[in-house]
């Protein structure tokens, strides 16, 4: 049947030669068009990607700028600085922030940067690490000062560290109080009550003065607390519009405590001349120190001693407390064999007199070090092991041994836990009284 409407007829030889001039043509069509978008770029002015600056910013960039209006009379943050002054701090490494910007301004320009030299710091921790290892090297503390909530957190992990190691550092928080006059953002955001709060577990003392008379007072305290031993790191909070007021005469004229070394703390006269009894009378003393020597005179000290008891001494290195090259120097397994032990400023003297074994889900066993070392029956008795009755987590009572009137030794407990009756289901100790020829005045744990 014949189509009603044909189709047109196509030569094939007709569409392939006219698809292949069509395609000659678009690989010839870029080249122009780039030449001609050539063409246009070059004859086109090209635009500056910034104009130049009128005569107005360019003397505003150039040209010194104008006194900034200031507030009437002197600022606080100038006396603040004449009470750091006493003190003869040399260093200020600092992260600067807002919140304690006056003081930062009276330390350039009213202190000329010396006495303390304000030293730019990238982060807070940076900077109390600084300061911690100043007075490890110079002995003597310096200061810092953070932002508010967030600085004092940066610096929390260093503060710590200072804690530990027993250093002084002064670190002063810049704080907002008035939350009725206090910018919004970052001053009230930044800002709490008690930021002292924040590192109060690891510092000795802190204190938020809220005038310039209590600050004087306060930072004079502050640097003798941190300097009486055992050292530490204090810290004070201090109000931005305390640093930024002027200085008002309220009829009381500003003064600056006179700082006065407080003795370094000592034994009490009846417990040293008792500890030097023991010592001189011991066939086997052992001194074990940890934080004990704090100057090149203290282990000149350290080595005297030693040498006049012929004791053996084990350096726990928390400080250079005796030479490692000494002849009386011990490995920690010394006190084992010890009848007398002298601690001198332990971190953890139960652990230096015990031993734990952890267990795991069974729990652990405290067990006494001179259990340890095997020594003969007859010269001590098992003490303050768990499985004794001992409750865990209460310090084992160390045992020292002694030389009685028979020219027997005897173990003889040296500290009191409320009579033997701290030893919970056991009955009280056993008592043997002897005279010469019998033994004398020993009290035993049963």
């Amino acid at each position: 049947m014949a189509r009603k409407q044909p189709r047109p007829e196509v030569s094939r030889r007709k569409f392939l030669a006219g698809a292949a001039v069509a395609g000659a043509t678009t690989a010839l069509a870029p080249p122009v068009a780039k030449a001609a978008a050539t063409d246009a770029s070059i004859s086109a002015p090209r635009r500056p990607s910034a104009l130049p600056p009128t005569m107005q910013v360019a003397v505003a960039e150039t040209a010194t700028p104008k006194e900034l209006p200031r507030i009437g009379g002197v600022p606080g943050s100038d006396f603040m600085v004449d009470v750091i002054k006493t003190l003869d701090i040399k260093y200020l490494p600092s992260n600067p922030a807002s919140s304690f910007r006056a003081i930062h301004e009276s330390l350039i320009n009213y202190g000329g940067n010396k006495m303390p030299e304000f030293l730019t710091c990238a982060h807070e921790e940076s900077a109390v690490g600084m300061a911690h290892g100043y007075f490890k090297v110079a002995g003597k503390p310096l200061m810092t000062l953070c932002h508010g909530t967030v600085g004092l957190q940066h610096a929390s992990m260093a503060v710590y560290n200072a804690w530990c190691d027993r250093v002084p550092v002064i670190i002063v928080g810049g704080n907002d109080l008035d939350a009725a006059h206090r910018p919004p953002g970052v001053p009230t955001i930044h800002s709490a009550q008690d930021i002292n709060a924040l590192v109060r577990d690891f510092t000795k003392w802190d204190d938020t003065p809220v005038s310039l008379q209590h600050f004087a007072q306060s930072f004079v305290r502050a640097y003798k607390i941190a300097m009486t031993p055992p050292y530490g790191p204090v810290a004070i909070s201090l109000d931005a519009g305390l640093q930024q007021e002027p200085i008002r005469n309220n009829g009381e004229k500003l003064y600056i405590p006179r700082y006065v070394a407080t003795s370094p703390p000592q034994g009490d006269t009846g417990a040293v001349k008792e500890a030097a009894r023991l010592l001189a009378n011991a066939q086997n003393p052992v001194i074990v120190a940890d934080r004990a020597a704090r100057s090149e005179n203290g282990v000149r000290l350290l080595v005297q001693l030693a040498e006049a008891l012929q004791a053996q001494v084990i350096d726990q290195g928390g400080r250079m407390n005796f030479p490692s090259t000494h002849y009386l120097r011990r490995p920690p397994t010394a006190v084992g064999n010890a009848d007398v032990i002298l601690g001198l400023e332990l971190t953890d003297f139960w652990a230096t007199v015990n031993a734990y074994i952890d267990n795991g889900e069974q729990g652990g066993r405290h067990q006494h070090v001179a259990d340890q070392a095997g020594d003969q029956a007859d010269q001590h008795q098992r003490v303050g092991t768990a499985d004794e009755g001992e409750l865990p987590g209460l310090p084992a009572l160390p045992v020292r041994r002694r030389i009685d009137g028979g020219g027997r030794r005897s173990d003889v407990a040296s500290a009191d836990r409320g009579g033997e009756g701290g030893n919970s289901g056991r009955s009280q100790g056993r008592h043997r009284e002897t005279r010469r020829g019998r033994q004398k005045g020993v009290c035993r744990r049963a």
